[in-house]
């Protein structure tokens, strides 16, 4: 594998914006999508979190792909519902933007602190994660779940030599996460401008 497990993301994020910052639909989703191939190496701890992903992926790229033009910002999804007040129903594409950044938060924050705590476990950093981001917003059957799902983590030694490939895996952790957590951070600051950041789970 030429580079690390990270390099395809690192080098999709360099066209997620327009050049005047705004954020591209189907350069965003692709980012995403190349996030799933990590979660793999994680195995049965992350098989829930990684469906939640591919699923809120394809909800938005359907709708994408209905109206590529009309929705070519990731933004128009949210302007499109809020217009007809349906972005609070669970299977709008507002809800679904908002638990993908949710999950995403996980993602940079788990593998933050995978390149700030060598001396963490798969399962501290993992659970540390989710207490930070998911964790709020969850009910109780799903806090449940993912607690149950971490136990099953794999060695943090092993994973880190399958993700490493030929590439520094530190420096592209630490890059992963300074460089999509802003783009994150500016998602939930549009949606909570039209009041949609703080939905919880139904």
């Amino acid at each position: 594998m030429e580079g690390t497990l990270f390099s395809p993301a690192l080098e999709g994020m360099k066209d997620v914006k327009s050049e005047h910052g705004e954020l591209m639909t189907k350069p965003f989703l692709e980012v995403c999508k190349l996030v799933l191939p990590i979660l793999d190496k994680f195995g049965a701890a992350m098989t829930v979190v990684k469906s939640d992903i591919s699923g809120n992926i394809a909800r938005l790229e359907s709708k994408y792909n209905d109206n590529p033009s009309r929705f070519n910002y990731l933004y128009s999804f949210v302007q499109a519902e809020v217009e007809i007040k349906t972005a609070k129903s669970s299977s709008s594409c507002t809800n679904g933007l908002l638990w993908l950044t949710r999950a995403m938060d996980f993602i940079v924050v788990l593998f933050h602190n995978l390149a700030q705590h060598q001396d963490w476990s798969m399962s501290q950093a993992c659970n540390d994660s989710y207490s930070k981001t998911l964790k709020k917003w969850h009910g109780w059957l799903a806090s449940s779940s993912f607690t149950v799902a971490i136990k099953l983590a794999p060695d943090r030694k092993k994973f880190m030599e399958v993700i490493s490939g030929n590439g520094d895996i530190n420096s592209d952790m630490e890059k992963f996460c300074t460089t999509f957590s802003p783009i994150l951070q500016q998602i939930h600051k549009f949606l909570t401008s039209v009041g949609l950041d703080s939905m919880k789970a139904s």
